[in-house]
């Protein structure tokens, strides 16, 4: 699978992506799946760090995959954001049942990789507003089909202020850690 040059990451963040090619040889190397590994148990950890909300499934999960998603892409941090979600929803038994819950994660997936792109495109401040909106607004309401207006609207309030809560940090950490040249 060939990977475009709109897919890839900037030279300085990507250092890893060598020549397109194959995206097995290219983009998985040691050290991108180590550093991924060490994101996805980060945001185990911040999948119990709960916000109370009607599912229990609000928490500091996706945090770790915005900011791998600022820092290293948009694959990498839609990864990240993806398994932190069933992280979320396994502490709490998978309330919204597991076909669901994958559903959200590929949301969340989604969601972090909207982030960079916006990032890259407009800056920080309007990717933070976006996919706060994206993560809080649009993914409340995706649920009425399943849960009904009542679901959407429960969810609303701690979907976005937990949305609002892990971008946030995560691009807090993003400019701390970019001001010191670590990445």
């Amino acid at each position: 699978m060939a990977i475009g040059p709109e897919l890839k990451s900037p030279p300085s963040q990507g250092s890893e992506l060598k020549h397109e090619g194959d995206l097995r040889k290219t983009y998985w190397t040691p050290r991108r799946v180590a550093r991924m590994a060490i994101f996805v148990a980060l945001s185990a950890v911040g999948a119990l760090i709960k916000i109370p909300s009607p599912t229990g499934t609000v928490a500091l999960d996706s945090c770790p995959g915005y900011f791998s998603a600022i820092s290293f892409g948009w694959l990498e941090g839609g990864i990240v954001a993806a398994i932190g979600h069933i992280f979320t929803a396994a502490t709490t038994g998978f309330p919204l049942s597991v076909p669901i819950h994958i559903l959200v994660a590929v949301e969340m997936a989604v969601f972090a990789a909207a982030f960079w792109w916006i990032n890259k495109k407009l800056g920080v401040i309007a990717a933070i507003i976006a996919a706060t909106f994206l993560n809080g607004v649009v993914a409340a309401f995706v649920m009425v089909p399943i849960g009904g207006m009542g679901l959407a609207l429960g969810l609303l309030a701690p979907l976005t202020v937990g949305s609002a809560v892990n971008i946030i940090i995560a691009a807090v950490a993003y400019a701390i850690v970019k001001r010191s040249n670590m990445i």
